[in-house]
């Protein structure tokens, strides 16, 4: 299931290659001071897209939109300007069908040098969206890193299901011998509790019950963060930690019942094969 995951997130966070325009590169340096500010003032009412000062203030102060003067964000990350015009987030709407390719550079860059704004790099071309295209976008990393973590690879998590597989059998056979003893007698065995199981099931139920609300709520506080902006990247091996426990506790769980309070019946084939009911 793991190596299935992993195939499946590694071709969701696969980069989309950008063509280099140069032409569009030369635009993009030079025409934001006037054609990204009427865009960002007035938009392009003929082609439908609204102006950005509507929800973000004439001078980025923010409204019904976030803050854009001085946000940290994007001054850390000026291809997210970018990404967040042509694709949208959220409440805000995607503009990569009603501007234009130069349109969408002139605002981008607009925004990333007005009202005191100096990001890095001051300036976004196709160069520099071709650039970060390379590498994996934070939305798609959280959304893998549910899953798979961006520092597991193919190698490592099919030797780990590996070992886990000869784990488990190592652990049935174990759990055979302390449950059943090294030779199967046949008949009906009678099994009788003692106050040292009763108080390991009860022990035992307790855990899964904790582990099952700590898992519970770290779901709902890794849901919080994964819907935030900026996004809070989800405590997974917390998550995994919590619910590895519930698992582990409901094995041990089944086994003291079998153990301690389940009578059971072991049947041995005859010489002919058959079984003697």
């Amino acid at each position: 299931m793991w190596i299935t995951l992993l195939f499946l997130f590694n071709q969701e966070t696969a980069p989309e290659p950008v063509k280099i325009d140069p032409a569009l590169n030369a635009a993009a340096a030079k025409e934001w001071p006037v054609l990204g500010k009427q865009i960002f003032t007035q938009g392009n009412p003929a082609e439908g897209a609204t102006a950005c000062a509507g929800c973000h203030g004439l001078n980025g102060q923010g409204g019904v939109g976030p803050k854009l003067a001085g946000d940290q964000n994007i001054l850390q990350d000026a291809v997210l300007v970018h990404t967040r015009v042509v694709k949208g987030k959220g409440a805000m709407p995607a503009f990569g069908e009603q501007l234009k390719d130069n349109e969408i550079y002139a605002v981008t860059n607009y925004v990333l040098n007005s009202w005191g704004n100096k990001a890095t790099p001051p300036l976004v071309t196709p160069a520099v969206v071709a650039a970060a295209a390379t590498t994996i976008s934070p939305d798609l990393l959280k959304n893998r890193s549910r899953f798979v973590p961006e520092e597991i690879k193919l190698p490592e998590i099919t030797l780990v299901t590996f070992m886990l597989l000869c784990l488990t059998y190592g652990i049935i056979g174990l759990y055979s011998v302390w449950a059943e003893g090294q030779e199967l007698k046949p008949g009906i065995h009678k099994t009788r509790s003692s106050p040292l199981s009763m108080l390991s099931m009860i022990a035992t139920l307790i855990g899964i019950m904790v582990f099952g609300v700590l898992f519970a709520r770290q779901i709902l506080v890794d849901l919080a963060g994964w819907s935030a902006d900026p996004i809070v990247k989800p405590n997974v091996s917390a998550e995994g930690f919590y619910s590895a426990m519930v698992v582990i506790l409901l094995g041990v769980a089944a086994g003291l019942y079998k153990k301690y309070f389940m009578d059971s019946e072991v049947l041995i084939e005859d010489s002919s094969g058959e079984f003697p009911w």
